[in-house]
């Protein structure tokens, strides 16, 4: 038996999406650049599924791109609001994912650009109050760059506070809402956002594809050169099934997303709850009412869970410490640091789906009892 609670990382594939996908591989072939039938049918495929993520944050389907990830999607606004809208200043805070903080570091080492960083709190919340007095007055070009939701502790930001200061300030706004896309309701009509990314893995979808959303305000220039796709946008024949998987993954996620929410809330608290009844040592990080899908959790260290992830892994139980993206390393996380939690404890990321069940909660707090 083996139990996943590792869906920041990844989420399986719905079998719907794979359903969907399946015919295509074989049947639906045609390039989409090409004029003839075989070239349309798999077009239409393409803006079909443009058009269901354009529709379901309430975009234009000329303001959605798709890309390989939300990596480089993320790559794409920072380094293109530089060159394309003259940025000379990011604001961002130090518990963004790592292809963020890398490619601010990137553009202040060969572009010159300056960078601030918000200060969070215990929870991982950027204070408000500074964002608006970073902008204020400031003469810079500038774009902020702050997650929906923390991949991590799950904490949550006000994206409607942000976006009005950014407004207010004639600042950029880009949104990673790659651990919300499909989980909550995002309305780009209601929020004004410059820029926001996707990614399908997160959501059900197949890996290898995600998207950017742009605003018809903020156009920029293709990063990728070659060819004219993607609206002379991004170069490259597209990944016909992984972006027809991805909406259908969307579409999926946008008509089940209340049972869905209610489902993962409940076995979260139900989670934090059985966790937290084992010793009155171990705390959860990051807000109570943070994602419904992630809950990190502080054990106090002593031998067993100093090797905590590996005992998981042989009692069944796929979790994890942090980021997918830092296996292998073994620093502690950034956002732990940001977030000045104590060295003498020992995290794990638990993070959850609604294919998870009561009894496979039971089974990890069982599994965790041996531990103290």
């Amino acid at each position: 038996m083996r139990i996943y609670l590792d869906n920041a990382s990844t989420t399986p594939m719905d079998i719907r999406v794979f359903e969907h996908i399946k015919p295509m591989m074989l049947d639906t072939f045609g390039n989409p650049s090409s004029i003839h039938y075989h070239g349309r049918q798999t077009k239409a495929l393409i803006e079909e599924a443009r058009k269901t993520i354009a529709n379901g944050i309430k975009a234009s389907i000329g303001e959605i791109f798709f890309t390989s990830s939300a990596t480089e999607a993320n790559n794409m606004v920072l380094m293109s609001a530089v060159r394309d809208h003259g940025v000379q200043r990011i604001i961002s805070s130090p518990t963004e994912h790592h292809c963020i903080l890398h490619t601010i570091d990137y553009l202040k080492e060969n572009h010159g650009v300056e960078c601030t960083m918000l200060t969070v709190d215990q929870y991982g919340i950027i204070d408000y109050d500074q964002l608006r007095s970073e902008l204020k007055g400031s003469t810079q070009k500038t774009i902020v760059s702050l997650m929906h939701a923390n991949n991590e502790i799950g904490s949550l930001s006000d994206t409607a506070v942000i976006s009005g200061i950014c407004t207010e300030h004639e600042a950029l706004y880009h949104c990673d809402a790659v651990q919300t896309l499909a989980k909550y309701p995002i309305d780009v009509d209601q929020v004004k956002f410059s820029f926001l990314s996707g990614s399908a893995h997160k959501f059900y979808g197949p890996k290898g594809v995600g998207f950017i959303y742009i605003n018809g305000d903020n156009k920029i220039k293709p990063m990728i050169h070659g060819g004219a796709q993607e609206r002379n946008m991004r170069a490259g024949t597209e990944n016909t099934y992984g972006i027809a998987g991805l909406g259908k993954a969307f579409e999926l996620g946008l008509a089940e997303m209340k049972e869905r929410n209610q489902k993962t809330s409940d076995l979260r608290s139900y989670l934090i709850d059985g966790v937290c009844s084992l010793s009155d040592k171990i705390k959860l990080n990051g807000t109570p009412d943070g994602h419904y899908c992630i809950a990190n959790m502080s054990f106090p260290k002593n031998p067993k869970t100093d090797l905590i992830m590996f005992n998981l892994d042989i009692a069944g139980i796929s979790a994890s410490a942090g980021s997918a993206c830092s296996s292998g390393i073994e620093s502690r996380s950034h956002v732990l640091d940001a977030i000045s939690l104590p060295s003498d404890v020992n995290a794990v990321r638990f993070s959850l789906s609604h294919h998870n069940t009561t009894e496979e909660i039971d089974f990890l707090v069982e599994k965790l009892k041996d531990m103290f």
